[in-house]
């Protein structure tokens, strides 16, 4: 099959599975209270309930939260805070305390489905991640002497920087540093205990670093032609597809193909900071919408078409009290005073009283594209900016050698271009070859501040960048 018929018969599949409404995911809502404003938790509670949202996630075990959940027949997801691990990890009094305090004397008039030990503890400044493991093993201990462990699931959210790499997709791979200490035995317990791995996904972020190369209709879920993993030939027709698809890769690499995936967070913000590209509330409100629309028509992801996701959209409100940029206080599904950012349903009923967002966009580059004049300027190059921060640069190598299509085999191990071994001769070497590969299109250097064109050739150790298509 070519790829302009594997493009239509995808469109086919993705158009049929949206008109058929067949049973798919589930969509939850993370309720977080970094805030002065927010409304009663019972309050809380009939909001949910009248907007159809029957999971919710929490970022501890708040009794006047538990306590108005109590019969409402929404489902609950619990969080033990990062800085309770080494308690939990040391002492299996203080776990069994924990688990009898803050869930067996709610379940199951609360319906606690879940406990997320942590959250995000790689990236925890207080260097939790060795207490991870031991937490998991003595929690799950307290809710065996309860009989809970069969119903109360226990996992841990982990932010897409475990990864190693993340592009391609079928690349995906966890840190090395975490692979033997952290993942075998943390996806060693969640097949044990029938547990999925919880992930907190985030396309914004990809995109607000990448957007003169990331397609915003590719970011936020609308028609695109899509992106060919060149590894297993599967075509992407979401960055939110395949970042998920990059960690069951990143599994699999480890021999755990038949563990499942819940997205325990992932959102749009609705307004950001100058520098914040995307955030506004036309693109949160496409985001979230195209999202749920996805995930309740019952399609999987392209690695995994079988499986149906549960997903939890951040946050519930938008939250005053949050440090960082604007973007930060502003991911909110609602305003404290409950009436909605933007207007979009969460249930199968509802979607189908809504049409699809169809809004016509910018053409890419490549419809009437500027070149930079060679004639009038001489010959250019693409270099990474040593000045950048070493996560952007990794970011822009992933997405060069990755969905950019760059040809990444000279910095391979073992290759003309490997050495020397440093991550700005190799973002240097990608980003250049993008650069040729797109015609030195104006635009196509820039990848969100981390790269710059030059007119000298520009060469590291024994490797010189190439010039031309």
């Amino acid at each position: 099959m070519d790829s302009d018929s594997l493009y239509r018969f995808s469109s086919i599949l993705l158009l049929f599975s949206i008109l058929s409404f067949a049973d798919g995911g589930s969509i939850g809502v993370n309720y977080g209270r970094v805030a002065d404003n927010l409304p009663s938790a019972t309050k809380v509670v009939r909001l949910l309930k009248s907007q159809g949202l029957n999971r919710v996630k929490v970022y501890d075990a708040d009794p006047a939260v538990l306590k108005s959940l109590v019969n409402s027949g929404i489902r609950v997801t619990v969080n033990l805070p990062n800085e309770l691990l080494s308690a939990a990890a040391s002492r299996k009094s203080f776990a069994f305390e924990w688990v009898q305090k803050n869930v067996a004397a709610y379940h199951p008039a609360t319906a606690i489905e879940a406990i997320a030990v942590g959250n995000e503890v790689f990236v925890d400044t207080h260097n939790t991640t060795r207490f991870l493991i031991p937490a998991m093993y003595n929690i799950y201990g307290a809710l065996t002497k309860y009989n809970l462990q069969n119903e109360v699931k226990i996992s841990s959210p982990i932010a897409l920087s475990a990864l190693q790499n993340s592009y391609p997709s079928s690349a995906g791979a966890f840190r090395r540093e975490l692979v033997d200490s952290v993942f075998k035995p943390m996806l060693q317990f969640l097949r044990k205990t029938g547990s999925s791995l919880m992930v907190n996904v985030y396309p914004f972020f990809a995109y607000e670093s990448n957007a003169d190369v990331i397609s915003l209709d590719y970011a936020l879920l609308r028609e695109n032609p899509g992106v060919v993993d060149a590894g297993n030939g599967l075509r992407y027709l979401s960055l939110f597809d395949a970042q998920v698809d990059a960690v069951f890769a990143a599994m699999s690499a480890l021999k755990y193909d038949d563990i499942p995936i819940i997205v325990t967070e992932t959102g749009w913000p609705s307004k950001g900071d100058v520098n914040e590209v995307g955030a506004s509330v036309e693109n949160a409100a496409a985001y979230s919408g195209n999202l749920i629309r996805r995930v309740l028509t019952g399609t999987g992801t392209p690695l995994r078409p079988k499986a149906n996701l549960t997903v939890y959209l951040f946050a519930l409100f938008n939250e005053n009290k949050k440090p960082g940029p604007t973007s930060e206080r502003n991911f909110g599904l609602f305003y404290p005073d409950e009436t909605k950012v933007y207007d979009i349903p969460f249930t199968i009923d509802g979607l189908k009283n809504k049409p699809k967002d169809k809004e016509i966009h910018p053409l890419p580059m490549n419809k009437g594209e500027q070149r930079i004049s060679t004639a009038a300027s001489g010959q250019m190059w693409c270099v990474a900016n040593s000045m950048a921060a070493p996560e952007k640069l990794q970011l822009g190598l992933d997405f060069a050698c990755g969905e950019g299509g760059a040809d990444c085999h000279p910095i391979q191990p073992g290759s003309s271009c490997y050495d020397p071994n440093t991550l700005e001769a190799h973002a240097s070497y990608a980003f250049n070859n993008y650069f040729q590969k797109q015609g030195r299109v104006m635009g196509s250097c820039h990848f969100g501040g981390a790269a710059y064109v030059v007119t000298q050739q520009p060469r590291y150790g024994g490797c010189a960048l190439p010039f031309g298509n």
